[in-house]
């Protein structure tokens, strides 16, 4: 299988690709430069903007799949529209090219995992610090959510750099969560497992431990 992976040169996306990789997927990383991604070993590197189609649409040649794991910075005064841009372009070029499996991940917080990251992040740190960024990855799942395509979103619980561990949660029922962690080694492994899996399609798990 060859994947298109989007975001491969953040935190979490280093790590898909190289999981990937690991797995024997080959693997097609759209970066805005070459130079800063020499990180990502044993990946196609192709330059240009995830939110321009024709970009992603010479990105796509070819693949069975695409992972997304686009981020952007904290913005907490400033409107964001990165996340909705890049993948309401995605999902055109998608159907377009008939390429069906998508598999993004967004994060904990966003639709209707809202209120169960816990008092400090719920009350304090998504309202004052991530509020856009959240606005716009809401705006990003329903771009997804309305598509034709085979999806699953991801939503980790709060990022860490920790050693995998295992025994991922994979939870839509959140009753009775409220905050947790969860490594990006962890999230990697599940998101690669998805390209394959249909336990989650076309639904949006929450990923703790």
């Amino acid at each position: 299988m060859k994947i298109l992976v989007l975001g491969a040169t953040g935190a979490t996306g280093l790590l898909i690709v190289g999981k990937a990789v690991a797995e024997g997927y080959a693997v097609v990383a759209l970066v805005r430069s070459k130079v800063k991604a020499a990180d990502l070993a044993g990946a196609e590197l192709i330059e240009g903007d995830a939110r321009d189609p024709a970009a992603l649409t010479g990105a796509i040649a070819g693949c069975d799949a695409v992972v997304s794991s686009l981020g952007t910075a904290m913005s907490p005064f400033k409107e964001v529209t990165l996340l909705s841009t890049a993948t309401r372009a995605l999902v055109g070029v998608m159907e377009q090219q008939n390429v069906r499996r998508l598999v993004c991940i967004t994060g904990l917080g966003a639709g209707d995992s809202r209120g169960h990251g816990g008092f400090f992040f719920d009350r304090l740190f998504l309202p004052l610090i991530l509020r856009k960024v959240y606005e716009d990855k809401d705006r990003q799942e329903d771009a997804i959510r309305t598509s034709k395509l085979d999806w699953t979103i991801v939503r980790p619980m709060v990022l860490n750099d920790k050693p995998a561990r295992g025994g991922v949660k994979a939870l839509t029922d959140l009753s009775g969560v409220h905050g947790g962690s969860i490594a990006r080694a962890d999230v990697a492994e599940f998101v690669v497992q998805q390209l394959t899996a249909d336990t989650w399609l076309r639904k949006a798990p929450l990923i703790t431990w």
